[in-house]
């Protein structure tokens, strides 16, 4: 199942839950209930959703002296191709500005028109 289309399923505290954990780029399991507001049992059953659906990672921890949870957003898959014309890579990407006008910009555009 795609990333897109599990969101979409979340109910609206798994939705929360997960912005919450991508917000902070992570957040200890016994913090993430008091956080959104629930019950540490419905918080737990919100982070089993969660990483059930693979949106999440969740390794075990010792905070402030117990046991517990990190929970961090997983890592999206990124697309690559978008960049690419061919085997060139995209002319913007990097520091220098790019001229409309130079060989390596219209190459790229006409190996992009070729791939069609």
């Amino acid at each position: 199942m795609s990333t897109s289309s599990a969101e979409d399923d979340l109910s609206e505290d798994e939705r929360r839950g997960l912005e919450l954990i991508r917000q902070s780029g992570g957040v200890h399991q016994s913090d993430f209930w008091k956080e959104l507001d629930v019950s540490s049992r419905k918080g737990s059953r919100i982070v089993e959703s969660l990483v059930e659906e693979d949106l999440i990672d969740r390794e075990e921890t010792v905070y402030n002296g117990h046991n517990t949870y990190y929970l961090s957003p997983k890592a999206k898959d990124l697309d690559f191709s978008l960049l690419m014309a061919g085997d060139m890579l995209s002319p913007f990407i990097g520091d220098e500005e790019v001229n409309a006008q130079s060989d390596a910009f219209t190459q790229w555009i006409m190996n992009l028109a070729y791939e069609e």
